[in-house]
């Protein structure tokens, strides 16, 4: 068994990895969104750490090979990611109050919760080449295999992860099952050799992380906590500022994206009602689209005032639209069709035509996605309008200044 125990494990480990940074971008999400700046902070400390590792791994492999050490390495580094798992919160909460700059901020925060477990599983594949390499004549082929091996396993991590565990089963169960997977890892190696002590610590740290496991899962919740296909959402219930009265809020990756009053069925968010303008600039409407969902304020206000006209809705994630049926009291009308797609392949293939168009969508806080930013995004709108259409777009930016030149652009 012990002669085929490293090929498992760097093959793990390398799944690992990705797993721990798709995971990564949901850690952050809810705190700093999901933008170019987090995903390049999160990629190049990552990146930047496992190069330290891969650096770090060698050197001690050199001066002491030996399996044990490879599976210290191993636990510790499940140690660590309980660490990111428990610990994020507090870090993320934090560092807003001491850093200003954006960027600065979300690299800092890359550093604090995913450096250390990254140099670590960085140390893995070249401390296992160490300890295979028999004879120099073959070691050129038990390198290419060993982080072959390592790289087959990132690919699985990576389609595993992102297609079936985060959308299923959340960033933090993910953190304490790979915690959990990596300090059993261990515990196999530690049991081989017969290290008693090692063994009573391995089970030790496996009771821990599913200790925290369990508290995390059957704590009473002060809000939902949910990761989809395409985003982070938390629910919870707070007070308007605006009125004082209390609300269900809808969060995606950092962006308040929808309320609803808990005692009257008036929009929350000012900015909708500019919406039912439509009606002024072409009166008489009778069918409208709108790109992007979320929570359904708008649709459901839409449905209420104008009980004549019908309404598409595209929302490319699936799971909003489920939850807005549970937790937003959007309920079945045949007034509503609603289409699970990107706005920009529905304005692709639609040949429906409308009379008023709602552009709502954004990527994370204040960002568009570009692709319905772009000429011939608005030519695709302009081809599914009636004779005296209009377009209703929600673009946040600056009014003057060299702040507002995206609003130029559109």
């Amino acid at each position: 068994m012990k002669k085929y125990l490293l090929e498992p494990i760097v093959f793990i480990c390398g799944a690992v990895i990705m797993i721990f940074e798709l995971a990564g971008s949901r850690v952050l999400g809810p705190f700093f969104g999901t933008s170019i700046f987090v995903w390049t902070s999160l990629i190049g400390i990552i990146m930047g750490s496992l190069s330290i590792g891969y650096w770090l791994g060698g050197k001690i492999s050199d001066k002491k090979p030996s399996l044990l050490i490879l599976s210290w390495i191993i636990v510790v580094s499940a140690i660590f990611i309980l660490f990111t798992s428990l610990g994020q919160f507090f870090v993320l909460r934090t560092l807003p109050e001491y850093i200003q700059d954006f960027r600065l901020r979300s690299v800092i925060a890359s550093i604090i919760l995913f450096s250390v477990p990254s140099i670590l599983l960085g140390m893995v594949t070249p401390y296992v080449v160490k300890l295979k390499i028999k004879k120099i004549s073959t070691s050129g082929t038990t390198v290419g295999n060993l982080y072959a091996i390592s790289t087959i396993g990132s690919i699985a991590g990576t389609f595993f992860a992102g297609f079936y565990l985060i959308p299923e089963f959340g960033n933090s169960n993910i953190l304490f099952f790979i915690s959990i997977l990596l300090t059993l890892i261990s515990l196999t190696v530690f049991i081989l050799y017969n290290r008693k002590i090692s063994c009573t610590l391995s089970i030790f740290l496996i009771c821990i992380i599913g200790f925290f496991y369990y508290r995390n899962n059957n704590k009473e919740k002060e809000y939902i906590d949910v990761d989809t296909q395409y985003n982070r959402v938390i629910i919870y219930n707070t007070i308007d500022k605006n009125t004082d009265k209390p609300i269900k809020m809808l969060n995606i990756n950092n962006e308040k994206s929808a309320a609803m009053f808990l005692d009257n069925d008036e929009l929350v968010f000012e900015v909708l009602k500019y919406y039912r303008l439509a009606e002024h600039f072409n009166p008489g409407f009778k069918k409208s689209l709108m790109i992007g969902g979320s929570g359904y304020s708008f649709p459901k206000d839409y449905l209420k005032k104008f009980p004549l006209s019908e309404l598409d809705v595209v929302e490319i994630d699936p799971k909003l639209t489920e939850l807005a049926k549970e937790h937003f009291k959007l309920k079945q009308n045949q007034r509503l069709k609603i289409y699970h797609e990107d706005g920009r392949t529905f304005l692709n293939r639609t040949q429906n035509k409308y009379d008023v168009v709602y552009m709502d969508a954004y990527k994370s806080l204040i960002t568009i996605p570009y692709q319905l930013t772009t000429k011939e995004a608005i030519q695709k709108i302009y081809n599914v309008l009636n004779n005296n259409g209009v377009v209703f777009a929600n673009i946040i930016s600056a009014i003057g200044g060299k702040n507002n030149l995206f609003l130029q652009a559109e």
